[in-house]
């Protein structure tokens, strides 16, 4: 019979205590177990952190390691960041022989795909991170007052538009060739869903949604 180790994680305490993130992580485990699990399958343990996603010395995480490694269980997270923000982590427990790594919501992703993702998830961050100071910057060489209120919501801001213009920059790389070839948007929008990548909002994807990316990559 199939086995699982479940493991989810939040960021904060606050987060861990108003279980704010963990009803998504819950539900997408849920979908994969009920729409692309083999059957027959068991949960044989759930574990929890709440730490960030930066800091690898997490006790639950290691509980959930050690399972797996001593029953061949496989490793099953909601999202590739719920198990660490550090492509190194990663890959290190990747090419661990006694660990295998299903994520939920990339169902059919492989060892290489996940790789790659997560390379492509760090170089966002470190991206975003640098896009937020220099509109900062910008911002500040312009007049506007930083400070209190309006300095956090100016990081929010930037950090949110920055966000959206990399991930629209990211997903064009496959929506590009398709549409050259003559894929029209819906066929697009299918395709993006078929190899488990999600919208900015974690759903799926819609002809509309498509057409944004592209506009938004034009800008």
């Amino acid at each position: 019979m199939l086995r699982y180790v479940v493991y989810t994680r939040v960021s904060t305490e606050d987060q861990g205590k108003s279980g704010l993130g963990l009803e998504a992580q819950d539900r997408d485990i849920e979908i994969f177990l009920d729409k692309f699990s083999d059957v027959p399958f068991e949960v044989i343990g759930r574990f929890q952190d709440v730490q960030s996603g930066g800091d690898n010395g997490r006790p639950e995480l290691e509980k959930a390691l050690s399972l797996v490694r001593k029953t061949g269980a496989e490793l099953l997270v909601a999202k590739l960041d719920r198990l660490s923000r550090r492509v190194s982590f990663i890959a290190a427990l990747m090419d661990d022989k006694k660990v295998k790594l299903r994520v939920a919501c990339m169902p059919n992703a492989d060892k290489f795909s996940l790789h790659i993702y997560a390379a492509l998830a760090e170089q966002e961050r470190t991206f975003i991170s640098e896009r937020t100071k220099a509109a900062l910057r910008m911002a500040k060489e312009r007049g506007v007052k930083l400070g209190g209120m309006r300095d956090a919501t100016m990081k929010r801001n930037a950090a949110v538009q920055a966000k959206a213009d990399t991930e629209a920059a990211k997903v064009m790389k496959l929506i590009a060739p398709m549409k050259e070839g003559g894929s029209s948007l819906s066929n697009i929008a299918r395709t993006l869903d078929v190899m488990g990548i999600a919208t900015s909002r974690g759903g799926k994807w819609t002809a509309m949604q498509v057409s944004r990316v592209i506009e938004r990559s034009r800008v």
